[in-house]
């Protein structure tokens, strides 16, 4: 009997130790904590349009294509989030379409919600509603979706409010949706069956992503042409039609007609012989006199325009007239139109009717122009233009970027002239540029000296913009301050000294933060990437730090740098010798080793490289580069955080390990749940992997991937970091992104994963929130996480309210794990001990002393195995 006893132990954990332990969670409380953004400073992705209020002095919104929408404090003059409560699954309402600001109930402001309309979403768009500056929202959702990141999202508004009667609204949609009209305030909106116009132009049908009818492009009201508290009669609508670019109605939107006498594709100066033929609408706004001024490009924007026009009519007499800027002028004084751009920006001031700007679309080089006429247009005056010498310029402008100096992106600025590099390198790269992606320009109405317009990194503005008419220099400067805008694609916090947080970030390489408060001085440089894809620092010498990324080859001279090191923590950076893209050639020369993830040993001596092109995964060890066959191309790798030879990877339902510093790999774990990961191991930690499986939820290593613990009740997890453990707590901080009793959010466990708190709620939700996290080891609570649009968001416990004390459970001697109960798992953590795989602590360890001599040791495993069989009690 007693020899059958021990078979039958023997069988139970044998089995026990193939098996997957999980580990159930309770029901996550929530905890108070406070969110901000890490500054970057001034945006950092583009910025669509800015909307004044033409009623209430200092109200004015910018939108963006992917980051929400901001509305100015008045007293600050910066930029405030609206759009923030956004959840990781209606991530789609981040991208603004349109946004429409209310001339008689100020208070009120709409949005047209939603980023795609191709297949990257299943959400139609939604107009959103609030009757107090954007505190809070209501909506209504449309029975087709929008644009707000697609083709031509510069073009607008295409969400307008009547001036004579606010209660009535009009949206021109894309894809073939045409005009809808609501009478509501927003609340329910009709199709207008009597508009049959729904556009024709597509970017290039050749491509998913520009496939798409650019639909209905503006609408704008005559309001002169009407009575208050009445329906305006005279209302124009943009259409990215080029033969019928203009229709109009004169009885409040009962009927429409193609404006008359209008110039089409046909008529159109050709000024570039290489370009699309012009005709799609831009903007188009009325002024004060009754002229209607509308810009137009040979593309829908905002990356390419190659010729364009400016027409003014006089809604009064029907009179059509060209009034296009000219490139340059002959040496006899004739204006001379070569175009290598179109016009989209354009605004009216308000003060003076005669008085536009407009902006060019898109003058990559050298710069893009801005122009002024004070005339109607009959005259105009460029803010820059080519000098006496070959290729120097005539600057009419200074520039300031000391509010967002990371705008000189990683290159020197010259003061002299406003920062604007002179010489060779204007023709080329002029530092910083005035802009590009110069979508929308506006002019306050209630001040002819500022003048506003997005760009594809920042807002920049003015404050003395009459001063041009003068002679004299107009001062630009950042106006974008507290806009947040950039898609995170990788965090770390390294443990040292002047360095709060690393990050990269896409379209504008990345940064190391000093300050969480304050905009670094630069991005990362020597290289500067489009973005960095991955960045790992060396647990055991933090101030080593490895970062690799995606390059531009049209933005930088040498393509084939794509990954950098630091060995002072982030000061300065070098690049990688000998050059990895040759010493891995692709087939296809454009297609260089760049972007992925890296991983850097616990050391800093080697690192593994996974990078997202052909070549496969490679390692850096004594100053040289291998190619590692043993894992498939793509598969994720991080470093053990304590070990300097071990290494982790997962890919196609595999975890794998290496013992001899990243050069091999072998599978130890196969047929898991998840067919990635994107794996992170625990500091302090050797063998501790933690293994989000999205939606396949949560597990963990505690052995290097022999064994794979599951976290119970965690149905989908993106990302996991860690940070300073509890006071009291023996096992780092955990934070994922992820979901719990159907909660998406961001939540922290401090007792290695039993239990868990959210500590985002619902006003802080910032859309896509799967990208990055992690905590920081130096301070509790902390937690860093990356978003795609709204920049590097962090929390730390709010101060104003205790932390709910996690449920209780019974401890008593002989459980280990602390979940109430002692059963087997008790018995192998306790092996586990004895054996030094993994090391216990506090209450743990507490318990294991099950004869209470105060030494954990094989007796007390014997004791605990006679009492989970009941051989004795």
């Amino acid at each position: 009997m007693k020899r059958t006893q021990i078979v039958v132990l023997l069988i139970v954990f044998v089995s026990i130790s193939l098996l997957t332990p999980l580990l159930h969670v309770a029901g996550a409380d929530s905890v108070p904590y406070k969110w901000d953004n890490v500054k970057i400073e001034g945006g950092g992705g583009f910025v669509c349009g800015i909307i004044y209020n033409p009623s209430e002095e200092g109200l004015v919104y910018a939108r963006t294509d992917m980051g929400g929408a901001y509305i100015r404090n008045k007293q600050t003059l910066e930029w405030e989030p609206i759009l923030d409560w956004v959840s990781p699954d209606e991530w789609n309402l981040l991208g603004v379409e349109s946004l429409a600001t209310d001339p008689v109930e100020t208070n009120r402001v709409y949005i047209a919600a939603g980023t795609y309309t191709n297949d990257w979403t299943d959400m139609n768009g939604n107009i959103l509603r609030s009757e107090d500056y954007g505190k809070t929202w209501e909506r209504t959702e449309l029975p087709f979706k929008f644009g707000g990141n697609m083709p031509g999202r510069s073009v607008g508004e295409r969400l307008m409010i009547d001036p004579n009667s606010n209660n009535i609204l009009y949206f021109g949609a894309r894809s073939g949706n045409g005009l809808w009209k609501s009478e509501d305030y927003g609340k329910t909106w009709t199709q207008v069956e009597s508009f049959t116009n729904v556009g024709n132009y597509v970017e290039d049908p050749a491509f998913e992503y520009t496939a798409d009818n650019l639909g209905l492009c503006f609408v704008t009201f005559d309001s002169d042409k009407g009575t208050k508290g009445t329906p305006t009669q005279d209302i124009y609508v943009g259409v990215a039609d080029k033969e019928n670019p203009l229709y109009v109605s004169h009885d409040a939107g009962k009927t429409w007609k193609p404006l008359e006498g209008q110039p089409t594709s046909k008529t159109f100066r050709k000024n570039n012989p290489d370009a699309m033929p012009v005709g799609v609408p831009h903007h188009g706004v009325i002024s004060g006199n009754g002229i209607l001024y509308v810009t137009y490009g040979d593309r829908g924007g905002p990356y390419q325009c190659d010729d364009g026009a400016v027409f003014k009519y006089d809604t009064n007499s029907g009179v059509w007239t060209d009034i296009t800027p000219p490139s340059g002028y002959g040496w006899d004084g004739s204006p001379e139109y070569e175009n290598w751009y179109g016009y989209a920006g354009l605004s009216v001031d308000a003060q003076n009717p005669d008085t536009l700007i407009v902006t060019s679309l898109q003058s990559w080089w050298p710069d893009n122009f801005i122009f002024r006429s004070t005339d109607a247009g009959e005259t105009w005056d460029p803010i820059w233009e080519f000098g006496d010498t070959w290729p120097s310029r005539n600057l009419k402008y200074t520039m300031d970027i000391s509010k967002a100096p990371w705008l000189s992106w990683g290159r020197e600025a010259n003061a002299d002239k406003g920062g604007i590099v002179t010489g060779n390198e204007a023709m080329d790269n002029p530092t910083p540029k005035i802009g590009w992606m110069m979508g929308d320009i506006k002019i306050n109405p209630f001040d002819s000296d500022e003048m506003m317009y997005g760009t594809g990194a920042t807002i920049y503005g003015t404050k003395n913009l009459t001063d041009w008419d003068k002679g004299e220099l107009v001062n630009i400067e950042v106006m974008g301050m507290g806009v947040e805008q950039t898609a995170v694609l990788s965090l770390i916090c390294p443990p040292i000294d002047g360095v709060e947080l690393i990050s990269g970030v896409n379209d504008i390489c990345g940064f190391v933060h000093e300050d969480l408060n304050v905009g670094p001085e630069c991005m990362m440089t020597n290289p500067t990437l489009t973005g960095s894809t991955g960045l790992d620092y060396a647990e055991l010498n933090p101030n080593i730090i490895v970062r690799v990324g995606t390059t531009d080859k049209e933005q930088y001279e040498n393509i084939k740098k794509s990954i950098g090191m630091s060995k002072d923590g982030g000061k300065t950076w070098s690049e990688v010798q000998p050059n990895v893209s040759y010493t891995f050639p692709a087939a296809n020369e454009d297609d260089i080793v760049q972007g992925g993830v890296v991983a850097l040993s616990a050391d800093g001596s080697t690192f593994v490289w996974s990078p997202e092109t052909s070549q496969g995964v490679i390692c850096y060890v004594n100053g040289g580069w291998k190619a590692v066959s043993t894992l498939p191309a793509g598969a994720y790798v991080c470093s053990d955080r304590v070990n300097p030879k071990v290494f982790y990877a997962y890919a196609e339902n595999t975890f794998y390990a290496s013992d001899d510093g990243g050069q091999t790999f072998e599978a130890v774990q196969t047929d898991l749940e998840a067919d990635s990961s994107m794996i992170k191991a625990v500091p302090g930690r050797e063998g501790h992997v933690w293994i989000p499986g999205s939606y396949t939820g949560l597990c963990y290593t505690t052995d290097g991937g022999k064994t794979i613990n599951k976290i119970d009740d965690i149905t989908r997890s993106d990302v996991v970091g860690f940070g300073k453990a509890k006071d009291g707590g023996d096992y780092l901080a955990i934070y994922i992104c992820g979901e719990i009793d159907g909660l998406y959010a961001v939540y922290r466990s401090d007792d290695m994963g039993k239990n868990w708190v959210r500590i985002n709620d619902d006003q802080h939700q910032y859309g896509s929130i799967n990208y990055a996290i992690t905590g920081d080891l130096r301070v509790y609570g902390r937690v860093f996480v990356g978003t795609n649009g709204r920049g590097v968001v962090y929390g730390e416990p709010a101060s104003d309210g205790p932390e709910p004390t996690p449920p209780p459970v019974s401890i008593e001697t002989g459980d280990i794990n602390l979940d109430g109960q002692i059963d087997v798992i008790d018995y192998l953590l306790l092996k586990r001990h004895i054996l030094r795989i993994d090391i216990l602590t506090g209450e743990s360890l507490k318990n294991a002393d099950m004869d209470g001599n105060g030494t954990v040791d094989s007796v007390d495993a014997f004791i605990l195995k006679r009492y989970i069989l009941k051989i004795t009690n």
